[in-house]
């Protein structure tokens, strides 16, 4: 090997190091494609009677079904059921204003999560005795959607996702 081609090929191995690290982090900003072949079902149209029962208890207006909203919830609820985690945020530079963009959700907007619940009930019940969760669903926003998922890594345990939405 000529030592004078040596100091290049040492500084393209690191390039392609750099490279490769750098595609090796990108890829865990995204889901993985799996996801979409979660089981998940919409609950929204399950969840607003009591979420709006609960704002109209605090004199607040009732929030409408959000499609857009919706498909953020089905989004996340696979995500967190793939991952086996409940989490808003889940890989290296996961961002949840991105996340909810992307799906079409008008910002400002708010997440509630849960595991384990058997029922949209018991879930929205577990979201209201929680002060935070609470906070958000009397917040003021005008959309939502809630969903349900499947991790099939523990035996079928139930992950729910709930995005509030702006106009």
């Amino acid at each position: 090997m000529n030592s004078q081609t040596l100091p290049c090929t040492r500084r393209d191995a690191l390039r392609l190091a750099a490279l490769a690290l750098a595609a090796s982090v990108a890829s865990c900003a995204t889901p993985p494609s799996r996801v979409s072949n979660i089981p998940a079902s919409d609950q929204t149209a399950s969840a607003l009677p009591l979420v709006n029962a609960l704002r109209a208890k605090n004199g607040l207006p009732p929030l409408r079904i959000d499609t857009a909203a919706s498909t953020a919830a089905v989004y996340q609820a696979r995500r967190m059921a793939d991952a086996g985690k409940m989490e808003h945020l889940i890989g290296i530079g996961d961002d949840f204003g991105k996340r909810v963009k992307s799906s079409g959700v008008k910002l400002p907007a708010a997440e509630n999560i849960a595991e384990g619940q058997k029922s949209v009930d018991a879930a929205v019940t577990a979201w209201i005795n929680s002060p935070k969760h609470l906070h958000n669903m009397l917040g003021k926003y005008d959309g939502l959607g809630v969903a349900l998922a499947y991790a099939p890594s523990s035996g079928g345990k139930p992950y729910w996702s709930m995005v509030l939405s702006s106009n």
